[in-house]
């Protein structure tokens, strides 16, 4: 009968976890798609370009030089915020659960609090793309209209790069951790305060550590074009869940350097 009870309980905790993941992915993701609060369409803006993005530069009407307001820079930080969550919590899920599984005595509390831990890092990494599209916006480097780099040059060495950090040692090191959860968590394991919210810390490090390049490939199709949101979020999802998904970071690689060269050399030749 105890034995039961104790079953059911950490049933519904199983359960309120679940639930709130997918929460956090249905709200974040119906946000960006109703706009973020820009006043422009995520959707119509996708339709608009394509699944290839907006790889080509805008109109100088599009990317004139633009000074935010602090409300607006709070939209976009919020933007980018959520557009993480989105993108970012399905593949961190089975590690969240995982956690739950290893520390039952905690309930449902500590999923979740670890669960705060990894947003909180990648709000940081947010703040810091919201800076950075800023810096864009305001030298006239960004379309207003698409929310992409507005020369091709730029974007090619973002492709380049992104591509290159894909063979680096560190994100070799950073997608181990990922692919190793078990491992991760107990070498990763805080005791005391707040320890399940650390070792979400640590834990979106890591993740951080792993994609925040894919990510700055959203500079180049458009930083709310849903079909590289999508396609970046399917993307990390198999790295760091598929058997093959260490293999399959090497061609990335190859991809996002021959994209980038490819880019180079047609707006060379078109020059």
């Amino acid at each position: 009968m105890a034995h039961s009870a104790i079953e059911r309980i950490l049933a519904r905790d199983r359960l309120i976890v679940v639930a709130s993941l997918l929460a956090c992915v249905v709200v974040s993701a119906w946000y960006i798609l109703d706009g973020a609060g820009t006043g422009m369409s995520s959707v119509d803006m996708s339709v608009e370009t394509g699944p290839a993005g907006a790889l080509i530069a805008g109109t100088p009407d599009m990317i004139s030089p633009h000074l935010w307001s602090l409300r607006y820079a709070v939209v976009v930080f919020v933007m980018w915020w959520l557009m993480m969550v989105a993108m970012m919590v399905p593949s961190a899920a089975p590690t969240i659960l995982l956690y739950g599984a290893l520390y039952r005595e905690r309930g449902a509390w500590g999923p979740l609090e670890f669960l705060a831990g990894y947003l909180a890092m990648w709000a940081a990494f947010s703040l810091v793309a919201t800076a950075v599209q800023g810096l864009l916006a305001a030298t006239g480097m960004m379309s207003a209209m698409y929310m992409n780099l507005a020369t091709n040059y730029l974007a090619a060495a973002v492709l380049i790069g992104a591509g290159l950090y894909q063979l680096s040692p560190v994100k070799a090191a950073c997608l181990d951790d990922c692919r190793g959860p078990v491992e991760a968590l107990t070498r990763h394991r805080r005791t005391g305060r707040a320890a399940a919210f650390r070792t979400g810390l640590v834990h979106g490090r890591y993740c951080l550590g792993c994609c925040w390049a894919l990510m700055a490939l959203l500079f180049v199709g458009g930083v709310m074009n849903i079909w590289w949101i999508a396609a970046i979020a399917a993307y990390v999802a198999v790295e760091k869940l598929a058997p093959g998904g260490k293999n399959l970071s090497r061609i990335m690689a190859a991809a996002l350097v021959l994209a980038g060269i490819a880019l180079l050399v047609t707006s060379l030749a078109s020059a």
